[in-house]
């Protein structure tokens, strides 16, 4: 007897109908608490699709950082990285994109599916300037549907408790995972200097 699902017969017997809510709770728009959750969101998981396969990427910044230009729109400025720009690379590919918003000490997390352009367009860069910077691009998004995530995974994972929080030093540091990958002689200690200054001057 098979232990692998793989028709939509089999999965449909296995996991019954979803619930009514979480069928209604998706919208093609902007619904004004959607909105407000999107403006209390530091954080944001970015997903794409390429010729290579897929790619997550993580953005951050301020809370509202994500901005909405109206209630299908969003715009996802593009700071400072490490210009491997993957996810750029994927949305000329495949434009379609998915979001996953986290906000620091909120159980429901918020999802959206759409599809994304690339602009330099002046008056999207100035909505989305940091700290006097315009970002270099701006993804300009078209929501197709947009929901929010109960907070069973965060409760869970205790994903905001203080005490399930991990000691950055009982992991390897940026520099040792770099080292691990590259010349045994790889200078650990220069590179965590180099990125400490780095993460003061060049996040914008």
């Amino acid at each position: 007897m098979s232990t692998t699902i793989d028709t939509l017969e089999q999965l449909q017997a296995l996991y019954g109908v979803p619930h009514e809510r979480s069928l209604r709770k998706e919208l093609p728009y902007l619904s004004a608490p959607y909105q407000a959750l999107v403006a209390a969101s530091p954080f944001v998981v970015l997903g794409t699709r390429g010729p290579d396969g897929l790619d997550c990427s993580p953005r951050g910044d301020a809370a509202g950082f994500v901005r909405v230009l109206d209630e299908r729109t969003l715009l996802l400025p593009d700071r400072p990285g490490n210009n491997r720009i993957d996810s750029l690379r994927n949305i000329i590919h495949d434009p379609h994109v998915a979001l996953l918003f986290l906000i620091p000490g909120v159980g429901e997390s918020f999802r959206v599916n759409g599809r994304a352009t690339i602009s330099l367009e002046p008056e999207l860069l100035a909505l989305c300037e940091a700290q006097g910077k315009l970002p270099r691009s701006v993804l300009r998004i078209s929501i197709d549907t947009c929901y929010f995530q109960c907070s069973k995974a965060a409760v869970r994972s205790g994903l905001w408790e203080a005490e399930r929080q991990v000691e950055r030093a009982s992991l390897p540091s940026a520099g040792d995972l770099l080292k691990a990958v590259m010349d045994p002689q790889f200078d650990v200690q220069a590179y965590e200097q180099q990125l400490q200054e780095r993460l003061k001057t060049q996040l914008y």
